[in-house]
């Protein structure tokens, strides 16, 4: 194994860590809602009345958070290596099955281990292992 020591970022992402798991805190004190992006998404496409506006604070949120960066400093250089039709297919496949685990990773992974749920538990255990398999896949059989 070989760590990329340049772009080893403990501290920023211990920070980015907290904040993530302040801002989940804080949504579910606040609403009772757990931040899953896909479950957050999915209610402002079939918008339920008094809902729409956390949902869409939220998401606003997610664009305004690289814009508030930016005052701070340049923004960390992206890498795309893959084609953009790979990407969509990712996409897709990564929206499917959101849908069918009941939820995403931030959902599952972030709030449900926190609310001691057993399913995002297991949820969350089957989001690692299929990233695993596709890594290694990808890496070690196809190419």
């Amino acid at each position: 194994m070989h760590i990329d020591w340049q772009h080893f970022t403990p501290w920023a992402s211990l920070g980015g860590g907290i904040l993530v798991g302040l801002a989940s805190a804080l949504l579910l004190l606040a609403n009772g809602r757990v931040a899953g992006i896909s479950g957050i998404l999915g209610g402002l496409l079939r918008p339920v009345r008094g809902d729409v506006r956390w949902r869409g604070a939220f998401l606003l949120g997610l664009f305004v958070a690289p814009l508030v960066w930016l005052g701070f400093g340049a923004m960390p250089p992206a890498q795309v290596d893959h084609p953009p039709l790979l990407l969509a297919v990712a996409g897709l496949l990564v929206g499917a099955g959101a849908r069918f685990g009941s939820g995403c990773t931030s959902g599952h992974g972030v709030c449900g281990i926190a609310r001691w749920s057993q399913r995002s538990l297991l949820a969350t255990l089957c989001f690692l292992l299929a990233g695993f398999a596709t890594v290694f896949v990808t890496r070690h059989v196809i190419n």
